[in-house]
């Protein structure tokens, strides 16, 4: 092969990646945003307004996962793996906050490992909530979500495989637990006070 035609197909795979990773990187961007903007709505009792944000961030992460399906190293660069960690996060304390069931890795069509990170984070968004909830003095409420945290918890201290599988998820777990113990803490002192 002719070393100009060589260099015009190697041009054209590598355009072709680029803009790949373009879509990719602004679809993560918009997801993580929308995750953000949803838990900040969801803290605001704008439930529905959280919930048209979490479509919305689905949507992008469905998005970024496309645009990369051909780019198994762009796909796992850890842009994407962000965003679903978002994503999980975001949805995880949608669901616990309006009393709804928990989704799966496979119903958001994320890895594993990116719902666990998610499940870990969404521990400091409930710790928020269970603090506006013992201000107005619903302490039941708080109960039911501290179990909830226990119970995720569980479920995270129980996934005990190296950090080259799970990507941190052990540092993010001790932070949860910490997290726990402080708000078991608080509403402790609530509770004898009340």
């Amino acid at each position: 092969m002719e070393l100009s035609a060589l260099s015009e197909s190697i041009r054209n795979e590598l355009d072709a990646r680029t803009a790949a990773r373009e879509r990719g990187l602004a679809a993560s961007r918009s997801a993580i945003r929308s995750c953000g903007n949803a838990i900040r709505a969801l803290h605001r009792y704008e439930t529905d307004g959280a919930s048209e944000l979490l479509a919305q961030a689905q949507s992008s992460v469905d998005e970024a996962r496309a645009a990369l399906a051909d780019y198994g190293d762009l796909l796992h660069a850890g842009f994407v793996h962000d965003a679903e960690k978002e994503l999980a996060e975001a949805r995880i304390t949608f669901a616990l906050v309006t009393s709804q069931e928990v989704p799966g890795p496979e119903d958001l069509g994320i890895p594993s490992t990116a719902f666990l990170k998610g499940m870990a984070e969404s521990v400091g968004e409930l710790r928020r909530h269970i603090l506006d909830l013992m201000r107005h003095g619903q302490l039941e409420r708080c109960e039911e979500l501290l179990g909830a945290m226990d119970d995720m918890y569980y479920v995270l201290v129980s996934m005990d495989y190296p950090d080259g599988i799970t990507f941190g998820l052990r540092r993010l777990t001790d932070v949860a637990r910490s997290i726990i113990e402080r708000t078991r803490g608080d509403f402790t002192t609530s509770v004898v006070q009340s």
